[in-house]
């Protein structure tokens, strides 16, 4: 065999290689992401039942998630305010609070985003590489037809179909990723949109508390 089919098959291969990756990532994002918001909806059912950050830092130790990592954040800032040598207003002080809150909710944000950029990668590319597979085994094809001397339907159908599968392999890869992809980008602009809802709601409970800052 020649170095033709053997490109073919190395293409094949690769998309096989592809496709059983993204399906791990997906799997792997989506149970993640399950239990995450599993676990922030009954954070957020706890938190909403709090009246004062007293009442946070009671049921903080049974908690799991996003949202109640991004709370600890809060909360270990608080804890330093009252550490501080320096003295600063208490504006520049809510101002610390929100940074370390929006701080660690981007941290959540750019884990959820991994991943992301292979599925959207494989999405891009897959039906390029299956299509590079067809070419070059239909040049195969076509110099194995013109070297017969034969040109019917029979000689030909057969080879050039068979180089057809790596663009229907290809294709058949990229799909499942960007459907993947779009789902995934979406459910974390959602979760950064909630994250964001709560560092603001977790601010105004620290005001109503009444806080010192000073």
């Amino acid at each position: 065999m020649d170095a033709v089919p053997d490109i073919v098959d190395a293409v094949l291969i690769f998309l096989a290689f592809l496709s059983v990756l993204i399906w791990a990532i997906s799997i792997t994002k989506f149970v993640v992401l399950y239990r995450n918001a599993a676990y922030d909806r009954e954070f957020l059912k706890m938190f909403s039942e709090a009246k004062y950050i007293s009442d946070v830092k009671s049921f903080m130790p049974s908690t799991h998630g996003r949202l109640s990592r991004v709370c600890r954040a809060g909360l270990d800032e608080l804890t330093t305010w009252y550490d501080l040598t320096i003295n600063i207003s208490s504006a520049e002080k809510r101002e610390i609070l929100l940074h370390a809150l929006r701080q660690q909710a981007h941290a959540e944000q750019t884990r959820m985003e991994n991943g992301l950029s292979v599925l959207a990668s494989v999405g891009s590319t897959s039906p390029f590489i299956g299509l590079f597979g067809t070419v070059w085994g239909i040049m195969h094809a076509l110099k194995a037809i013109s070297a017969s001397g034969s040109a019917s339907l029979d000689v030909v159908a057969g080879p050039i179909g068979e180089a057809l599968i790596a663009t229907a392999v290809g294709i058949a890869t990229a799909v499942p990723a960007v459907l993947a992809f779009n789902y995934f980008l979406r459910r974390v602009r959602l979760s950064a949109a909630t994250m964001d809802n709560f560092s603001s709601a977790f601010h105004l409970l620290v005001l109503k508390s009444g806080v010192k800052h000073d």
